[in-house]
């Protein structure tokens, strides 16, 4: 994946405005489960990969049975989720599982980074954006490529999370979409 900033899109004015953009990954969330298919089938029209954050979809389980529902029917390319039966289920299903967790102390790094090294996740995104500064530890317990996310204020702070090993950063301000 080349792309340096990956729009997570949760209103259909956010959609069409990335639909429009020479971007090939995006991220749905916050949309209704019925309002897949739809969007789906427009960005895949549009030579898009899509990525579904599954526990952010109204109405859809954010279990492994959801996630096989994701695959199997609506064929998505990949799914975020904090739990790890859902990354289980994306590799045993060939789709790409990205492992998304919250530094919110040491305890909930280590037992993040515990979980990271069982399941060997394609990619993880770490929230918030302002913990750069871990990157160094947590890429010392995996090879999985480094997405940054969450409370991103400035085109700086996404320039630092690159800078400091993140392959790519989740933003939902249209106003970073075009870096």
């Amino acid at each position: 994946m080349n792309q340096k900033v990956i729009p997570a899109i949760s209103n259909f004015a956010d959609f069409k405005k990335f639909i429009s953009l020479p971007l090939t990954y995006g991220i749905l969330m916050n949309f209704q489960l019925a309002q897949l298919p739809d969007l789906i089938k427009i960005m895949k029209d549009n030579k898009k990969k899509i990525f579904i954050h599954s526990e952010l979809i109204k109405g859809l389980s954010a279990d492994e049975y959801g996630a096989i529902f994701l695959i199997q029917t609506l064929e998505v390319d990949g799914i975020i989720s904090s739990k790890p039966k859902v990354i289980e289920i994306c590799k045993k299903r060939g789709v790409t599982g990205v492992f998304r967790f919250f530094l919110k102390d040491s305890i909930s790094l280590k037992q993040s980074l515990e979980i990271t090294e069982k399941l060997s996740p394609d990619y993880l995104e770490i929230l918030p954006a302002l913990s750069i500064d871990m990157l160094s530890e947590i890429k010392k317990h995996t090879n999985a490529n480094i997405w940054m996310g969450g409370l991103i204020k400035d085109k700086d702070q996404i320039f630092k999370c690159l800078k400091s090993g993140a392959v790519a950063v989740t933003t939902s301000n249209p106003e970073f979409w075009d870096i």
